[in-house]
């Protein structure tokens, strides 16, 4: 079993590796050829299609009437992307954020992570609510496609994209951009499973409880093909397209994913009290935390991606603890809300206060 387990982990990176290549490169071929900017890409086709896992995912927990899976998948997916993956990509290198994202996308993801909070105060996402969500990524979309296309400049000829010196119909180049990208997104999942499966069967042979497995193995799992993909995005140097994944993904997941199963479900998805007291509010908190961290120098410095990962184990901690009743439990939460969050808090204040100050010097 153990040998067969670890086969599944070395295909799962193998396919994972050859998706998140295939995806970047058809991604940004894509973009040159309709004259889009990668960000804009990153944001939509290569964000939408990296949550593939979390559609998947929940639109099967809704049929089967498992909708507090639904939820959890969702919520506790966004919160990965921003802890986990961005800190693994920012500790990699500083990641530049540029004004778009500062203005526009961080403030659409914080705005719809408070809208699901909002609707999901009774208790209940109808499907009326989960309407207004889908449509509302429905118009995110067109508006980042119309804006994009104004604003990406006239490709130069001889570029990647000039189809007549290739001596190829233009017709079939976009095609196959999007044949490229369709395997990316195919081994990316065939990949995130194998991985999935192997951890799960090394874990279990070691004597890891399910609980902490599906608290850590699997809740991580569906974040390994953003990870994969920011990675390779920043290995090609379109860092736009690493950090345009993560804000794309986690609006996605809000507005596509969970929009798509309230509308799905027949009474609705009902929100569990646990994740309204605690993970809404975490994923809410995340997503603010992104506008002052993007906003001090206009990049996700190395420091602040160490500090996204520390938030990453201390989440995962309470996730752990929680689920085995543990007392110390109460101890972290005493740590954590008296001396490391409100340090923290201090901390981007001033940053953000001296990125305010400092920013009128420069030319």
């Amino acid at each position: 079993m153990t040998i067969e387990a670890l086969t599944y982990i070395f295909l799962g990176l193998v396919a994972l590796i050859a998706g998140g290549e295939l995806l970047v490169r058809g991604a940004v071929d894509l973009a040159n050829l309709v004259k889009i900017p990668p960000l804009v890409i990153g944001l939509t086709v290569v964000a939408f299609g990296t949550s593939s896992p979390e559609l998947a995912v929940s639109i099967r927990s809704v049929i089967s009437g498992n909708t507090g899976i639904s939820v959890g998948n969702i919520l506790g997916s966004n919160i990965y992307n921003i802890l986990l993956v961005l800190g693994v990509a920012a500790l990699l290198t500083p990641l530049k954020a540029c004004n778009q994202l500062i203005r526009f996308d961080v403030p659409i993801m914080i705005l719809a992570s408070a809208m699901t909070l909002l609707l999901s105060l009774d208790g209940v996402l109808t499907r009326m609510d989960g309407a207004g969500l889908f449509l509302s990524l429905c118009g995110y979309t067109v508006w980042q496609f119309k804006k994009g296309k104004k604003e990406q400049p006239a490709q130069k000829p001889g570029s990647n994209g000039d189809a007549r010196k290739e001596g190829k119909p233009a017709a079939w180049i976009p095609l196959r951009s999007l044949i490229v990208i369709l395997l990316g997104f195919g081994l990316l999942s065939v990949g995130s499973r194998g991985l999935l499966i192997g951890g799960v069967a090394v874990a279990t042979a070691l004597g890891i409880s399910e609980l902490i497995i599906g608290l850590t193995i699997v809740a991580i799992g569906t974040s390994l093909p953003e990870i994969v993909t920011s990675i390779i995005s920043i290995r090609s140097g379109h860092l736009d397209m690493a950090v345009g994944n993560v804000i794309g993904s986690n609006l996605f997941n809000l507005l596509g994913v969970l929009g798509l199963t309230g509308m799905v479900a027949p009474h609705g998805i009902a929100i569990p009290k646990s994740a309204l007291e605690f993970d809404m509010l975490v994923m809410l908190a995340v997503a603010v935390a992104c506008l002052p961290i993007f906003f001090t120098g206009k990049q996700i410095s190395r420091w602040e991606g160490g500090l996204f990962l520390f938030y990453f184990f201390v989440y995962t901690a309470f996730l752990i603890l929680d689920g085995l009743g543990s007392q110390h439990l109460r101890t972290l939460a005493w740590v954590m809300s008296v001396f490391v969050v409100p340090i923290t808090v201090l901390t981007l204040m001033v940053a953000t206060y001296k990125g305010v100050r400092t920013k009128p010097t420069r030319k």
